[in-house]
């Protein structure tokens, strides 16, 4: 199925690998030129090679921290007219105890979950408007729909952003400009495991012992391809998607339980 955006530009942020680059493989086979963000130069430009090898598209790199005011304006320079926006934080989610937590620590990650999200959109959507045609995808976490114990402070910034979402898509779709979350349960990333050997150190146990409870938890038995995520986030940026917007939609292999 051709889903329409052949030509189209989008932006990808912390690209370089899991499920950012998943996303910009995704859309680069599509046909759409991608401008892929991440910190660190070297992973960004090996990133940009495999892509430009494998799709023919045109692959601009930003070596940037989206979650900095200096690296979203060096994003928004480098494609300053997006058509597609993937908001990947690109922070590893580590477990914690709350009781430890003061002002400071929750502040930072409203700033990299939810602001460094938010001033990217508020920014890109205007142009998106006047073109009719925009579509934002922001990558949260299955999580969110069933919060889990040490992530309180993840939790909280992902879930007032998908709050700011629903209050804006009204705004956006008349022009043809969606917006979505994908919330993703356990892929097959170098976040997920690390985030499992912390948790293990947490929990005074082992990485093995927490994997197997993680998978025993999943109807699916398995961990997802980073693809699985990046086709999706594909569809939702695709001209057939336009009468999506403003959901909240968990790729989890069977986890969440709840129907809404």
């Amino acid at each position: 199925m051709d889903i329409g955006l052949k030509g189209r530009k989008a932006i990808v942020s912390a690209a370089s690998r899991g499920l950012g680059r998943a996303c910009a493989f995704s859309l680069a086979s599509e046909g759409v030129d991608v401008t892929i963000v991440a910190r660190h130069r070297e992973a960004l430009e090996a990133t940009a090679a495999e892509i430009r090898a494998a799709t023919g598209v045109k692959v601009t790199t930003v070596a940037a921290d989206v979650n900095t005011a200096d690296g979203r304006n060096a994003i928004l320079a480098g494609c300053p007219e997006a058509d597609i926006l993937v908001c990947n934080p690109g922070v590893r989610q580590v477990p914690g105890d709350f009781r430890g937590w003061e002002r400071d620590e929750w502040l930072r990650w409203w700033d990299d979950h939810f602001f460094s999200a938010m001033d990217l959109i508020r920014r890109v959507t205007p142009g998106m408007c006047e073109r009719r045609f925009g579509r934002v995808v922001s990558i949260s976490v299955s999580f969110v729909k069933f919060p889990q114990v040490g992530f309180a402070h993840s939790h909280a910034a992902r879930l007032g952003l998908s709050g700011a979402i629903a209050s804006i898509v009204r705004e956006l779709i008349p022009h043809n400009v969606t917006v979505n979350s994908v919330c993703p349960g356990l892929f097959d990333t170098e976040a997920l495991h690390t985030n499992w050997h912390a948790h293990a150190k947490r929990l005074n146990t082992t990485y093995e012992a927490i994997k197997e409870d993680r998978l025993k938890g999943c109807p699916a038995g398995r961990l997802a391809d980073p693809k699985e995520c990046g086709d999706l986030v594909a569809y939702l940026c695709s001209a057939q998607a336009g009468f999506i917007t403003g959901q909240n939609i968990v790729n989890d292999g069977g986890v969440y339980q709840g129907l809404f």
